[in-house]
C-alpha cells in the first residue's frame, strides 16, 4: 500500500484548528503572569517580552504549583500504596499477609528511588505552572532518561465524549545533524540543506500516538517522510504520553487553566497598576514655573548654587502639580481590594492573615486549611489523570526490568495517599482531636468507660496514614501480657509463703 506523504503534517494541522482557542486564551493568561510560559507564535530566543506591570499574578502561579508539588510528589515519603484483594491475597499468600505488605512496600521505595533518580520533580513543576496558566501540558516519560513536557502550542489532542485519549500528535523541531543517517538518506533533495549547499536546518519531528483495540500505536513522520523503525505498541499501563489538564470541561478535547477564572481580575489589577505607575512617574517630574514678564529670572534660579541670595519675588516662581491625589487614592484602594482576592485565590499567605495585632496559630492554620480544601477538584483530576498513569508506568517498568515480581493481572492495585485523600485524612483528624476535646470535661474516669481506646487508636493512625500493624499492641498481646503479669505475681506470692 503507497504511504500518504506528510500525512502526519496534515492531520496536525487539521487538529489545530480546534487548539486555537484554547492556545489564544492561553497566552492572554502568560502575558498577565508569566509570558515565557507561552510566548506568542513566531517568537524566538531572541525575543523580547513584555513585563506585567503587576507581580501578583507570577507570584501566585508560583506559590500555587509549589503547593501542588508539594501535595502530588511529597518528599521523602510515597504518594501512593499499594494494595491487595483479600482473595487475591489469599491465593498468593495464605496468612502470610505481613510477609506480602513487606514485600509491597519495597516495591512502593523502589518506584520512588525511580522517581528521584529521574528527577522528576523539575519538569513536574514546570507542567503544573503550564496547568495553572493555560489549562494544558504534555508529559512524555521515556524508558530511559529524564520526564519532557510539551506546551500546548506543540502538540494536538483528541478525545472522545467520555474524556478519554484518542490521538496525540506532536510536533519538534529537530536539527538535521541529529537525525541519524538511515532517516537523512530518504529525504527528498529539495528538502536536504546538505544536498542543495544551503546551511544546516531543522526539520519538524511528528510523533502520532493512536488508540487502538487493546492500547496504543504510534509512529513519527519527519520531512513527509515515515521514519524507519519508528512504529511500536504500548499498552494502556505502559503509555509514555501524559496529557494534563487543569479543568475538565465535558466534550472539550482540552482543558482549562486556573487564570481563565481570575483573568477578569488580573486584566483590572494590570490597567489599575499601570496607569497607577505611569501617573506617579509624571508626578515625580519636578517642573518649576516662572512667570514669563516678572522680575525673577530664570537663569538666575538654574546657576545659583544652594543658600544664594538673588533679587526676586517669590510669586514669579511655582511648581508644576498633577494634582490627582484623590484619584490615585481611589484606584489604590480598588488594586487593594483586586490584590486581596488575588491573594486568596493563590492560596498566598498574606491572605490567609487578618490584619490584627495579634492573630493566634491556630487561626492562621485553620484559614490556611480552609483555602487547600478548595484546591479539592484539582487533586481529583490530577490524582487520575497524572498520579495514576504515572505510577502504572513505574511499576510496568519495574517489572520489565526485573526489579519487581510479576503478579497476577490487575491483583496489584495503586491507592493515591496524598492531594484529595489526605485532604479528607487531615478532616477526619481534626474532628478525632475535637471530639475528644469535647470529651474532656466529663473526666478521664468517664472518658475510660466509654471510649474505646484501641478503635480511637486505629482511627487516628488512619487518619494520620499510619499503619499502626504492629506499632500498636493487639487484644491478644496484652491478654497474653496480663497473664504473663497475674503468673509472675502469683510465683513472687509463692515465694514469699
Amino acid at each position: 500500500m503507497e504511504q500518504d506523504v506528510g500525512a502526519l503534517a496534515k492531520r496536525y494541522s487539521q487538529l489545530e484548528s480546534e487548539r486555537d482557542t484554547f492556545l489564544e486564551r492561553g497566552r492572554e493568561a502568560a502575558k498577565l503572569t508569566i509570558p515565557t510560559l507561552l510566548p506568542d507564535e513566531g517568537h524566538s530566543s531572541s525575543t523580547i517580552y513584555a513585563t506585567p506591570y503587576q507581580g501578583i499574578g507570577a507570584r501566585g502561579v508560583n506559590n500555587l504549583a509549589s503547593k501542588l508539588l508539594l501535595a502530588l510528589l511529597p518528599p521523602n515519603s510515597p504518594f501512593f500504596r499499594l494494595t491487595i484483594d483479600d482473595f487475591d491475597l489469599q491465593a498468593i499468600a495464605g496468612d502470610n499477609r505481613g510477609q506480602v505488605e513487606e514485600g509491597l512496600a519495597r516495591i512502593e521505595r523502589a518506584a520512588m528511588q525511580e522517581i528521584e533518580s529521574k528527577a522528576i520533580r523539575v519538569p513536574v513543576f514546570e507542567a503544573l505552572k503550564l496547568l495553572i496558566v493555560t489549562g494544558n501540558a504534555l508529559v512524555y516519560m521515556p524508558k530511559e532518561g529524564g520526564m519532557k513536557v510539551f506546551r500546548p502550542d506543540r502538540y494536538c489532542v483528541k478525545r472522545d465524549a467520555m474524556g478519554n485519549l484518542l490521538e496525540i500528535i506532536t510536533k519538534e523541531s529537530v536539527s538535521a545533524q541529529m537525525l541519524p543517517e538511515e532517516v537523512r538518506a530518504l529525504i527528498p533533495p529539495s528538502e536536504d540543506s546538505h544536498k542543495t549547499g544551503s546551511p544546516v536546518k531543522s526539520y519538524d519531528l511528528y510523533t502520532c500516538l493512536t488508540r487502538q483495540e487493546n492500547g496504543f500505536m504510534t509512529h513519527q513522520e519527519v520531512a513527509g517522510i515515515e521514519v524507519p523503525n519508528s512504529r511500536g505498541t504500548f499498552k494502556d499501563g505502559n503509555n509514555p504520553f501524559i496529557p494534563l489538564r487543569f479543568i475538565r470541561i465535558d466534550g472539550e478535547d482540552y482543558g482549562r487553566g486556573f487564570i481563565e477564572e481570575y483573568i477578569g481580575d488580573l486584566r483590572s489589577l494590570e490597567a489599575l497598576t499601570q496607569a497607577i505607575v505611569q501617573g506617579s512617574a509624571a508626578s515625580a517630574k519636578v517642573l518649576f514655573l516662572v512667570r514669563p514678564n516678572g522680575t525673577t529670572k530664570s537663569r538666575d534660579l538654574s546657576k545659583a548654587p544652594n543658600g544664594a541670595f538673588l533679587n526676586g519675588d517669590a510669586n514669579d516662581v511655582s511648581t508644576l502639580q498633577v494634582q490627582k491625589s484623590g484619584d490615585f487614592r481611589v484606584s489604590l484602594e480598588t488594586m487593594r481590594m483586586i490584590n486581596d482576592r488575588l491573594a486568596a485565590a493563590f492560596l498566598l499567605n498574606s491572605s490567609v492573615q487578618r490584619p490584627a495585632e495579634r492573630v493566634t496559630a491556630e487561626e492562621v492554620r485553620f484559614m490556611a486549611q480552609e483555602l487547600e480544601t478548595a484546591l479539592g477538584g484539582v487533586y481529583s483530576i490530577l490524582s487520575q489523570e497524572f498520579q495514576l498513569p504515572l505510577v502504572r508506568l513505574l511499576l510496568a517498568r519495574l517489572e520489565s526490568t526485573g526489579k519487581m515480581p510479576k503478579m497476577p493481572k490487575d491483583s496489584i492495585k495503586p491507592q493515591i495517599v496524598t492531594g484529595l485523600e489526605a485532604l479528607g485524612r487531615g478532616q477526619d483528624l481534626n474532628k478525632l482531636a475535637q471530639f475528644l476535646s469535647y470529651l474532656q470535661p466529663l473526666g478521664p474516669e468517664i472518658i475510660s468507660q466509654n471510649l474505646n481506646v484501641e478503635d480511637y487508636i486505629d482511627r487516628l493512625g488512619a487518619s494520620l496514614g499510619i499503619d499502626t500493624g504492629g506499632l500498636v499492641k493487639s487484644a491478644e498481646q496484652k491478654a497474653q501480657e496480663m497473664q504473663e503479669a497475674m503468673m509472675a505475681q502469683q510465683q513472687a506470692l509463692a515465694e514469699q509463703e
